[in-house]
């Protein structure tokens, strides 16, 4: 199920990707075949399926159930702790991948195997011939791509737990890649797999500044993660260009691998081009800096689908009009599509499934509750999902215009697994349908990788008030909602609250460090991701209170009302996403209070 073909070889791509696409069907039929064939003797599917004659897809329908991540929770957990990998798997789980999704205040844990590592592989190369098709040249220049690892976790059986982009970057599949002319790196791999992400930052971007004039892309997996490296570039600029103009590299730069493969690229020092890149950065405005910087750049390559959309604005301020290009869709648990049409519209993005990386199923969902045009995110909990799966379509069985849940059964021993992303079924290309993603189910709030639930945030408000306002400030908090501030960067969690005194209506007296502790204790019970990004990676600032006087939530819900919400139905959302909402809170805000201290964060043994 994964071909081979020469990725420097456009034509040979392009038609391997039509012969996927037109037989999308019968490859999904071989998909489960092969899927079944290995693992029905597992102990998970010998609990659903009575041997030979059960290695179909209909009985595979009938009697192996939809889940969540609750329910296969357990099997995982015992892979973890040393049991052997055939409790999901016949062949051998060599690594587990931590989801951006929690359970328990846990990352979730997703299996993996070797062979998993050919499918990605293949995957990435199918996107080379995509963006030859519509980019000439790429071939004659690089990338500057700044790509990142992240902490790692040991589990009791000795397994590690990473992110799947670290596992990827730490493969020898990475490491040893054959040469491809059409994807060569200015970051050298020591950069990339460098521990210490300012250290990896730094040198990247150095990097990427001195070959400044061979760059004909520039990009990150994620558009937090590129907005970073250039508010990381703005604060830095100046020492990248004294290192430049000297040929050395700062001394803080620690990592020796890091510094023997940038001073190689540097090859001494060089005035006019620090003096160039010095000039530019200078600049009273840095509208268009990508392409004053890397004048040869033909796009800016980075995910902006979903939560990421909302960073689309400050990347087209930066960008001086290069094309905002998100190729591929993919998560810890799966490598979904790619984008056939890179050069769209942002909005316009739609990712066609190739149908030989997993089984793909579709629950359908409600139409109503996934308008286009929304004010906020009234999300509900995974247990208020009733799933009618005799409702569950094929992959080439889904409807233009309709929206699904993505259900997926993976060679890695995943068994229709419900990931909880929300896709509208934009068309088809060929057999293979193609989906614009929507939104991730249950999630209200996010700034990076993180991904925050409305019970998440609703168990962190609660703690905050039972700790910090009862006494002995004796405040009642009357009604709260959220907003991801992007704005800054790094973009950050803003609370509205309305705070009302127990014992009588006047305005609240608001104590500075009160007001603070309850920054922070929030930040505290927020999830193992949040405080990673907070804690480690730096990618989320402070968590911040704006406190609204008295009758601010009424006026919230006459607005609601206004656009379409039912007085007997309202309820108050948990997190605010229009101009108009968003002005009436920020118009009577009467405080606004800051965490002043990082939350705690380590990995965490995963021990059940």
């Amino acid at each position: 199920m994964i071909p081979s073909y020469d990725p420097n070889d456009t034509e040979a791509g392009l038609k391997l990707l039509e012969d996927l696409t037109s037989n999308a069907e019968a490859i999904q039929e071989q998909v489960l075949h092969e899927i079944l064939s290995q693992n029905s003797g597992t102990q998970y599917l010998r609990a659903f399926l009575d041997g030979e004659s059960d290695k179909n897809q209909q009985s595979f329908k009938n009697k192996v159930p939809v889940v969540n991540y609750d329910d296969i929770k357990p099997f995982i957990q015992r892979i973890a702790d040393g049991e052997s990998s055939d409790i999901v798997s016949v062949q051998p789980i060599t690594e587990l991948l931590t989801s951006s999704g929690t359970s328990a205040g846990k990352p979730k844990l997703m299996p993996s195997t070797a062979k998993e590592l050919d499918r990605k592989t293949f995957f990435y190369s199918m996107l080379v011939p995509v963006m030859n098709k519509y980019v000439n040249g790429l071939d004659e220049g690089k990338g500057m791509y700044l790509l990142f690892i992240k902490p790692e976790i040991k589990t009791p059986s000795g397994l590690m737990a990473r992110p799947v982009l670290t596992s990827y970057y730490k493969s020898q599949h990475f490491r040893n890649r054959p040469f491809n002319k059409y994807n060569v790196y200015t970051s050298p791999d020591q950069t990339i797999l460098c521990q210490d992400s300012k250290q990896s930052m730094y040198c990247q971007l150095l990097c990427g500044l001195v070959q400044r004039s061979h760059v004909l892309r520039v990009g990150a997996v994620f558009a937090s993660a590129f907005l970073r490296a250039v508010k990381f570039l703005e604060d830095h600029y100046k020492e990248l260009c004294a290192d430049i103009r000297t040929g050395t590299i700062t001394s803080w730069i620690t990592d020796s691998a890091c510094r023997d493969s940038v001073l190689s690229i540097l090859d001494g020092p060089n005035q006019e081009l620090a003096d160039e890149i010095e000039s530019e950065c200078a600049e009273k405005s840095w509208e268009g800096i990508l392409r004053r910087l890397w004048p040869k750049a033909k796009y800016v390559e980075v995910i902006v689908t979903g939560s990421m959309a909302q960073y689309i604005p400050t990347l087209e301020f930066y960008s001086g009009g290069l094309p905002l290009v998100s190729t591929m869709y993919a998560s810890s648990e799966c490598y979904f599509g790619i984008n056939l049409n890179p050069l769209c519209d942002p909005s316009d993005v739609s990712y066609t499934l190739l149908p030989n990386m997993a089984y793909f199923e579709f629950l359908p969902v409600d139409d109503k509750s996934h308008e286009e045009i929304h004010f906020a995110s009234q999300s509900n909990t995974e247990d208020d999902d009733s799933i009618k799966e005799d409702l569950i379509v094929d992959l080439v069985n889904v409807e233009v215009g309709r929206y699904y849940e993505i259900v997926i059964t993976t060679f890695t021993g995943l068994y229709r697994y419900r990931v909880g992303d929300i896709l509208k079924v934009t068309g088809f290309y060929n057999k293979a349908p193609q989906f614009r993603f929507v939104e991730r189910r249950n999630v209200v709030l996010s700034i990076d990788t993180d991904k925050t639930s409305e019970e998440d945030l609703l168990n962190a408000v609660t703690q905050a008030k039972l700790n910090h306002l009862q006494q002995p400030s004796s405040l009642l908090l009357t009604e709260y909602t959220s907003y991801a501030d992007t704005s800054s960067i790094p973009g950050h969690y803003v609370l509205f609250w309305e705070l009302k005194p127990r014992y009588n209506n006047d305005p609240p007296k608001l104590d500075d460090k009160t007001m603070e502790k309850c920054c922070s204790e929030v930040e505290d019970r927020l999830d193992y991701v949040y405080r990673r990004c907070r804690n480690k990676d730096k990618s989320i600032g402070p968590l911040e209170i704006r406190v609204v006087s008295l009758g601010t939530f009424d006026l919230l819900m006459d607005f609601c009302v206004s656009q379409g919400s039912s007085v007997n139905q309202y309820k108050t959302p948990r997190c605010v996403k229009s101009g108009g909402a968003l002005e009436i809170l920020d118009s009577r805000v009467i405080g606004r209070f800051f965490s002043q201290r990082v939350p705690q964060w380590e990995p965490l043994g995963l021990d059940s």
